[in-house]
């Protein structure tokens, strides 16, 4: 049986590229595999269309993640981050999510944000690993399959050198 830095040594390498119309199929199957109330196709070619942050983890030539933000006003909000299920815990959405940092970072942006439901404890670990602090509370946020769920919302300082 091989250990684990066997088999993260067998791992083929992740790349991080930006999204392209030609990976949306794949990027949808990935969000409707993941998610009981999923984006739309449209949705993400809607982002793509708007010139938001959209990029693509790349694993053996095939998109296994994705991640989706905005950049204004000093902010950058990411939408939508997800990695294939066969592919989590891994370090794949740490990644992805350092990755989309670094690019609002360079962009100038100031702090980040985020939505995570309370029902996700991987993502919320993820994020406060790296930092973000929860700063408040969406009630209703999300929709469930019992109706709806909160958002925590956090945020995470990039920049301190504030105007």
């Amino acid at each position: 049986m091989a250990t684990a830095p066997e088999l993260l040594k067998s791992m083929p390498p992740a790349s991080i590229r930006p999204m392209c119309g030609g990976d949306v199929a794949e990027v949808f199957a990935i969000e409707r595999a993941a998610y009981t109330f999923p984006w739309t196709a449209g949705i993400f070619r809607d982002c793509l269309r708007v010139g938001y942050v959209c990029r693509v983890l790349m694993l053996a030539e095939r998109v296994a993640g994705y991640g989706v933000m905005s950049l204004g006003a000093g902010e950058m909000h990411v939408l939508n981050l997800c990695i294939a299920e066969e592919h989590r815990g891994r370090g794949h959405g740490r990644h992805m999510l350092e990755h989309l940092l670094a690019h609002g970072a360079a962009a100038g942006m100031l702090d980040a944000f985020l939505e995570v439901r309370p029902s996700n404890c991987a993502a919320l670990a993820l994020y406060h690993s790296l930092g973000f602090q929860q700063i408040g509370m969406r009630r209703g946020y999300y929709q469930a399959v019992n109706g709806r769920e909160d958002a925590c919302v956090l945020k995470l300082t990039l920049r301190a050198d504030r105007a």
